[in-house]
């Protein structure tokens, strides 16, 4: 089968062919029909984040969709012809990657069925950034009334986070490129604010002198520039990192409550996030659709676009 690895931490991605693999015990073996791709599928294959062992040739992502095509031994879960999309974060990392035509992996895996209505190439845009998406917003509820700045809110995570905040009775400022400015209105932002044309902590203080009551931050990897940000969070609010770059006990003196978001995936979440999308109470943010051979330019820091939206591979 044809899939996107690295031999080794730091290697350049690359389209190679490699032998199919066989579903195990309670495994099932997906003939992927979109892989979703996200920005810690770079830093895993960099190996600046190493969650757990890797196997190599390393399989690159995580998010994906497709159809049981066999099942193992002993499996019961699921059948052979359901459509299933998921997250594939498993050890070894690289043993079940999506950018693959087929993958193999654990029945009890991050997994939900595609419902009737969902495309395949959305569905596998859902996983991560959705899921964190609706994750984050579960841990900060409620959210009535509160004033929630989203930084880097023009991305995948941004887009289904201002969504799920905004439904939630927030009161959202996006900060985003102009460009994507009228797209988070219609997410129902109620502000945005453009980080390449002001200061962000600056133009917050003259529209909110009181401060806001929730900044969750997807962008920014120093502390520094995270802590910048929560200065704009009033005593007795929230300002989340995504980036774990939060000094929870810096904040916790100051009054804010600080929070390291890790994604507590599951199938339960999925089901959640498939349901919010099929019924209309939340759109995917514009997707870029690109071959599996695309790939490799895609990663490519010097060559690639920054993030708007997401980007799926059409298998």
């Amino acid at each position: 089968m044809r899939a996107v690895t690295v031999g080794e931490y730091g290697a350049t991605p690359a389209v190679v062919e490699i032998p199919a693999p066989e579903p195990g015990a309670r495994q099932i073996l997906i003939r992927l029909r979109a892989a979703g791709m996200n920005p810690m599928d770079v830093t895993l294959a960099s190996g600046e984040w190493k969650p757990m062992p890797a196997t190599f040739p390393m399989v690159l992502g995580a998010d994906g969709a497709g159809v049981v095509e066999s099942l193992g031994e002993g499996t019961s879960r699921y059948s052979v012809g359901d459509k299933l999309f998921g997250q594939l974060l498993v050890a070894p990392l690289g043993s079940a990657g999506t950018y693959a035509e087929y993958v193999a992996v654990s029945e009890d895996a991050p997994l939900a069925r595609v419902p009737s209505g969902l495309d395949d190439v959305v569905a596998a845009a859902l996983p991560t950034a959705g899921g964190a998406g609706l994750a984050l917003v579960d841990q900060l509820e409620p959210l009535a009334d509160k004033t929630v700045l989203i930084v880097g809110a023009g991305g995948g995570v941004g887009s289904f986070a201002t969504q799920f905040a905004a439904n939630a009775g927030g009161t959202v400022i996006a900060n985003v490129r102009a460009e994507d400015a009228e797209r988070m209105r219609g997410y129902g932002a109620k502000e945005t604010i453009d980080r390449t044309a002001v200061a962000l902590p600056a133009a917050v203080r003259r529209a909110h002198p009181d401060g806001v009551d929730v900044l969750i931050d997807l962008v920014d990897t120093d502390a520094a520039g995270f802590a910048a940000l929560a200065s704009l969070v009033r005593p007795g609010g929230t300002a989340m990192s995504t980036n774990y770059v939060a000094d929870e006990a810096a904040l916790r003196a100051s009054g804010v409550s600080g929070l390291n978001f890790a994604l507590p995936m599951s199938s339960e979440l999925l089901e959640r996030l498939a349901e919010a999308v099929v019924d209309g109470r939340i759109v995917s943010p514009p997707i870029t659709r690109i071959s599996l051979e695309e790939v490799p330019a895609a990663l490519n820091p010097v060559r690639a676009r920054p993030a708007r939206g997401k980007t799926v591979i059409a298998l």
